[in-house]
């Protein structure tokens, strides 16, 4: 396969693309990849620069924790270089507030896009936003070391970056209602048997296990892929039938294309 150099690297995140997979790491073991606005502009920034030969992302990160959270020098009064503070945020107004929330979700919510599949690779602490991070790819291969926590709420605050979706839509509502609440710890079992994770392995053998995965990902042809996982994403916003209608529709697309018959 044909490599590129790395197509971004900065503020904690660095994008790499091997023909059609692209690899997005988290790069600030030191701070156990804590997160910053940065960090999230680079994210956003990563799916924007994606060529469109990828079909893959993995989202990988470097060391022992897969993400700690948010960085806490996010609630000091000086905030981070160059950056408003919260608390600055949360002197303005709400329309000032809701757009810099919204900046912030930008890097969490591409990963769902209908052309790619993202598989996130994670191992030992995924904290708050990390676990936010990790519920933003459409797959998860988890380490027999992994501690996921919601911790938003025992600080006074809510998940924000586009957590909640996908968590009650994986382990229901009542399930993410409690792991919320209580802040506790979900580990590599029970995270499997509940759907949060698809798979979890030995802590050395997670890089083979993804890589595995995206081989059999990329083996399916790209527009059967695509059409459906629309099909799925759309599923629980439909009733039976309006899904049997979807169903008859893409299958039309799909054979159209297979005969030559396409526009």
């Amino acid at each position: 396969m044909a490599s590129f150099d790395s197509l971004l690297d900065k503020d904690g995140v660095r994008l790499t693309v091997d023909d059609a997979i692209a690899t997005v790491t988290l790069t600030n073991p030191a701070k156990r990849n804590a997160q910053s606005p940065a960090l999230w502009r680079a994210l956003a920034e990563a799916g924007r620069l994606l060529p469109g030969t990828v079909r893959v992302v993995v989202l990988r990160a470097e060391g022992k924790s897969f993400s700690a959270g948010l960085d806490r020098q996010a609630f000091t009064p000086e905030g981070f270089d160059g950056e408003p503070s919260f608390i600055d945020l949360a002197r303005g107004s709400d329309a000032e507030l809701d757009a810099a929330i919204a900046e912030y979700q930008d890097g969490f919510t591409w990963w769902r896009r209908s052309d790619i599949v993202s598989v996130a690779a994670v191992q030992g602490h995924a904290i708050g936003a990390g676990f936010q991070l990790a519920l933003a790819c459409d797959l998860r291969v988890v380490a027999d070391d992994v501690q996921f926590a919601m911790r938003e709420t025992g600080l006074g605050l809510v998940p924000d970056l586009t957590g909640t979706h996908p968590l009650v839509g994986l382990v229901g509502y009542a399930r993410a209602l409690e792991i919320c609440a209580t802040g506790r710890f979900v580990q590599a079992e029970e995270a499997q048997r509940t759907g949060l994770a698809n798979i979890a392995v030995p802590v050395g053998q997670l890089d083979d296990t993804v890589n595995e995965l995206a081989a059999a990902l990329l083996a399916a042809p790209r527009d059967a892929l695509v059409e459906t996982k629309a099909l799925l994403q759309g599923a629980s916003d439909r009733t039976y039938e309006e899904q049997r209608v979807a169903e008859r529709a893409a299958q039309g697309r799909r054979l159209r294309d297979l005969a030559g018959l396409s526009d």
